[in-house]
């Protein structure tokens, strides 16, 4: 496996209280891969830190094979590392257009960023349609896409998105995860959060596993659907 992304024994506080403990993951260039866990699990924190907005008291982050654990966030934008943060984080008081515009903000895409808008709108027809409406009037499903698009518009290598389809109508659910393969098609690699453990290895190649801030399982998703490892986990006993 080509690793594109690999995290090794990440050891990460929130102020005085550790969150993970030695934590690891690692996906390859053109692959979409789900982080899985209860809730506190650490799985925002893991993905947090890959994008550098929290930096890990041990460990390295590695990407494209290059160490990159103390490069900022802005910095791991501009090496092609893409983060839709939970929640969407729109700027309610800005346009749709003006929210995904600034997914280019990085000097690598300013100059694409009319061609990449374009790519937007045929992804998310809604771009086109709402793009002079501000974004906190969206539904939560409509603010979802434009945080995707906000996302893509860097022109990622590895796209991760934290909680996709969180108080999503099943519809939109359904739209978002075609649009997620689609992406991939066009070979940008996926890594994602996601509650719903049956949903998220129907879409995801490979699965990683979080408890109390330890990975403790990872495999195909296959083999991570008939792990007893995981009932138990995700449902008790």
């Amino acid at each position: 496996m080509t690793r594109l992304l690999e995290a090794r024994g990440l050891d990460v506080l929130l102020g005085d209280y550790q969150v993970l403990w030695e934590a690891r993951c690692a996906v390859a260039a053109g692959e979409i891969v789900a982080l899985l866990g209860p809730n506190g699990a650490g799985k925002s924190t893991l993905m947090n830190s890959l994008s550098g907005l929290l930096r890990p008291r041990a460990g390295d982050v590695l990407f494209d094979g290059h160490a990159i654990t103390g490069l900022p966030a802005h910095r791991r934008v501009s090496q092609g590392i893409s983060h839709v943060l939970e929640r969407r984080r729109l700027f309610p008081y800005l346009t749709v257009r003006q929210n995904v515009w600034l997914g280019a903000y990085a000097r690598e895409a300013r100059a694409d960023r009319e061609t990449q808008y374009q790519k937007m709108i045929e992804l998310f027809p809604i771009i086109s349609a709402r793009a002079n409406q501000l974004a906190h009037t969206l539904s939560g499903g409509e603010q979802q896409m434009v945080a995707l698009a906000r996302g893509l518009m860097s022109r990622p290598r590895l796209l991760m998105i934290d909680e996709p389809f969180l108080g999503l109508a099943p519809l939109i659910v359904e739209q978002l995860v075609e649009v997620i393969r689609r992406v991939n098609q066009d070979g940008v690699t996926i890594l994602f959060i996601e509650q719903n453990v049956e949903r998220a290895l129907s879409i995801a190649s490979r699965g990683y596993i979080l408890e109390s801030g330890r990975t403790i399982l990872d495999g195909p998703s296959s083999e991570l659907l008939h792990s007893a490892e995981v009932r138990r986990i995700f449902l008790g006993g």
